[in-house]
């Protein structure tokens, strides 16, 4: 679904003053106008979409313009700040580690570098043993591409190549990762599509009803995809459009199919990871271990930092300064992600996820029986997706949920744009208080309440 431009006009609304939220001036602030006219002169079209409001600071689970404003964040940067905005322990880390000074150093050794691939691989299960430090998610679900397909030609020769992965997936912005992602849109540009990719069905029980394995197994079989042309199955361990969840069992039967034909599972942790669903990574929800894992957005807090994570026959194909990085394990960046993951693991953050996760379903589903447009509710810890449609039909309704998010804002409560077909994606900071929480499901049902009054 394309996306669509808040207005450049300001809006008079009711001022919010709460002990989280606080609007006091018309949205968008007049006073921004000029930086937002600055950014769309100067910016492609494409990096507009996002609500208008001008970030200044940030701090735990608030965002502050510099005209008194307050938003109750309900979107952690894009599932970013997982520990909290401005967290010391990372600012602190930062500010050492540049003052050294020391920004930058390629692929040299450092000792900081080695601390991080170290951290990563202990935070995951057995099995997953080695490290590849990068930059961007693209970057790393890029790298799992290379991985499988090198491993698939060494086991299986040339026929083995293929990579499966889920209509509805996004795996990232550059070539290999729009070719294996399934929003047809997003690849149009693209035109010479990899005939070695292909796309199934994701079983997330609303849009695609059928969650049996089987049907996986049938839609190769129509597509004529042998288990020896396949290189590869790639998936988000949960769908970022939705917040939609595999059923446990087709999982477990996905990784013994793989595993069985040879096949590399990898698993784009890129949302997932580091607690946000209310485990330390969304995969252990199923019971399985993948091959290898994509990780990005919240390992460091803030500063790009992407990684690789899986087994070390996987991770070793490649000789000596054939596959790095120009900036892997950058040491301001390692930095920040040391001292983010250590707050992760001594606040056992995925545990407040797992709890407050409870509030918001539970809220959720309230208003979901009170509101027709709420077609589903998905997800799993702090990531859920109301997924917007008109009422009495199955057909998502972006313009609804545009507006809903539009409604949130104004009155304090801060959200991405609308993701996947239609979806109002939910996915505050880690550290979110069980009042912070109910609060942002009341503005909701605000929100909703006054876009759908008269439907």
């Amino acid at each position: 679904m394309a996306g669509k431009q808040f207005e450049l006009v300001p809006k008079k609304v009711p001022q919010v003053k709460t002990r989280y939220r606080r609007i006091c001036t018309p949205i968008p602030v007049p006073q921004s106008l000029p930086i937002l006219k600055q950014l769309r002169k100067y910016e492609p079209i494409s990096m507009t979409g996002q609500p208008l409001v001008v970030w200044d600071r940030a701090k735990g689970c608030q965002v502050y313009d510099k005209w008194g404003n307050m938003w109750l964040d309900f979107s952690s940067g894009v599932l970013v700040a997982s520990a909290g905005h401005g967290r010391r322990e990372m600012v602190e880390a930062i500010v050492r580690q540049a003052r050294k000074p020391m920004l930058h150093n390629y692929c040299f050794p450092s000792e900081i570098r080695a601390k991080l691939a170290r951290k990563l691989v202990e935070m995951t299960p057995r099995g997953l043993d080695k490290a590849f430090i990068l930059t961007t998610g693209s970057e790393a679900t890029e790298c799992c591409l290379k991985l499988a397909r090198t491993h698939g030609l060494r086991v299986g020769g040339k026929k083995k190549i293929g990579i499966i992965s889920f209509e509805g997936a996004f795996h990232g912005r550059t070539l290999g990762a729009q070719m294996m992602g399934g929003i047809p849109s997003l690849k149009e540009w693209i035109v010479n599509l990899d005939p070695a990719m292909w796309q199934v069905p994701f079983p997330d029980g609303y849009w695609c009803e059928e969650t049996s394995f089987d049907s996986f197994l049938k839609h190769l079989d129509r597509l004529g995809v042998t288990p020896d042309m396949v290189a590869g199955v790639i998936s988000e361990t949960y769908q970022g459009g939705g917040a939609s969840f595999f059923p446990r069992q087709y999982a477990q039967d996905l990784a013994a199919w793989c595993k069985q034909y040879n096949i590399v599972l990898i698993m784009d942790e890129i949302q997932a990871g580091f607690g946000r669903t209310g485990k330390p990574f969304g995969f252990q929800h199923y019971g399985i271990t993948p091959d290898l894992i994509a990780c990005g957005k919240a390992i460091s807090g803030g500063l790009p930092v992407s990684a690789v994570i899986g087994r070390a026959d996987l991770l070793d194909q490649y000789p000596p300064g054939s596959m790095t990085s120009t900036h892997t394990g950058n040491p301001v960046c390692c930095a920040a992600a040391l001292a983010n993951l250590d707050i992760v693991q001594r606040e056992k953050l995925w545990l407040n996820a797992a709890r407050i996760g409870k509030v918001l379903e539970a809220g959720f589903r309230k208003l979901q029986a009170k509101y027709p447009v709420i077609g589903s509710v998905q997800g799993r810890g702090l990531v859920y997706a109301l997924h917007i449609v008109k009422p009495g039909r199955k057909e998502a309704d972006y313009d609804t949920a545009f507006e809903i998010i539009r409604a949130c804002v104004e009155r304090g409560l801060l959200f991405f744009s609308p993701v996947g077909r239609a979806s109002v994606k939910v996915a505050p900071p880690l550290v979110i208080t069980r009042e912070q929480a109910e609060e942002g499901i009341a503005v909701l049902d605000e929100a909703i309440g006054e876009v759908t009054k008269g439907m």
